[in-house]
Formats: C-alpha cells, structure tokens, sequence
C-alpha cells in the first residue's frame, strides 16, 4: 500500500484566478535550495529502473539508448540515512554517442519544510561524468508556480550500483 508523501497544494479553479489575478503585483523571490540525490539502479532499495534500450546500448561505451525511470530520496546529508526532504521523480536516457550524456526530465517534489508539495520541473542535458553540470528549471508546482532557474549538479559518489549527487538550485518564483 503506498502512502502520500508529498502533501497537496492544489487549490480550486477559483483559487488560483484569485492568485493569477494578484500575480501583476506580485514581488519575484529567489529560492536558494541544497540537498542530494540518491540514484540507486541495482540491489536493495532500487530506486531506478531500466524501462527501455536500443539494439545497440550493449555495445555503446555511453549506452546509447537506455532510458531509466527512477524515484530517487533527496536528503539533506549525502548519508542515505540522512532526513528526507523530497523525492526525484522522472526519466533519464542516454542520449549522446559521444560521452555519457543523459537527457533528464525529472519532478523534485518536496515532503518537508516551507515548500512541502510543491515541485520543481528540471528538462536538460547531464554530462554525467563531467564535474559540475547545469540544467534548467523550467516550471513548477505550489509555491514554485512559474517558476524558472537552474540545478548545478556535482557527483558526490558512483559505482556500478549507486550515485549520489549534490544539488544546488537556484528558482525565481513568485
């Protein structure tokens, strides 16, 4: 049985007129966020699975066509034990033939704190083997409507079972 972890900020239609109406008056804030993302693709507490590969990802050293969906803890620590402050929810594939570059379209979707259920919405490229990497925020949810920005993501730890990534996020939001 699943329980809900992120708690709802759906607001009724006529809510969210009332907020749009308001928006033109409203000050743009700036959140700054840190935590890390725990990918864990084989073994106990998979957090990422294989849902699709090309006929030619075996023999690709970028596993080329492999796409994985996954729904990874962010924690505040880069100990796995560490206090959950949300979930990753999305899909990566390998999208370069080159060097190992993912198109990642991923939800954070935060459980704790001031933003608890609202979400951010990253779509971008991941030179994962690079040392720091950028992508875009390109939307919202709650108190990230509208919202736009960046992730910089640096690998923490990775192995052949597991990786850790420390992000850091800058999101405009109103």
């Amino acid at each position: 049985m699943a329980t809900q972890l992120v708690h709802s900020t759906i607001e009724d239609p006529k809510e969210v007129d009332e907020w749009f109406q308001k928006l033109q008056y409203s000050k743009e804030k700036v959140s700054r966020l840190h935590f890390y993302f725990h990918d864990k693709v084989s073994g106990k507490n998979q957090s990422a699975v294989e849902v699709a590969k090309a006929s030619i990802t075996k023999k690709s050293p970028t596993f080329f066509g492999l796409v994985n969906i996954f729904d990874d803890p962010l924690t505040e620590g880069p100990e796995p034990t560490s206090k959950l402050v949300g979930r990753a929810q999305g899909l990566y594939g390998s999208a370069d033939q080159q060097e190992l570059g993912l198109l990642v379209a991923m939800n954070l979707a935060f459980t704790t704190g001031k933003f608890n259920g609202s979400s951010l919405t990253v779509l971008g490229r991941n030179a994962a083997l690079q040392p720091l990497r950028e992508m875009p925020i390109i939307g919202g949810t709650g108190a990230f409507r509208l919202a736009r920005g960046f992730v910089t993501a640096k690998t923490h730890l990775f192995n052949i079972t597991a990786a850790i990534v420390e992000y850091h996020v800058v999101a405009v939001h109103y």
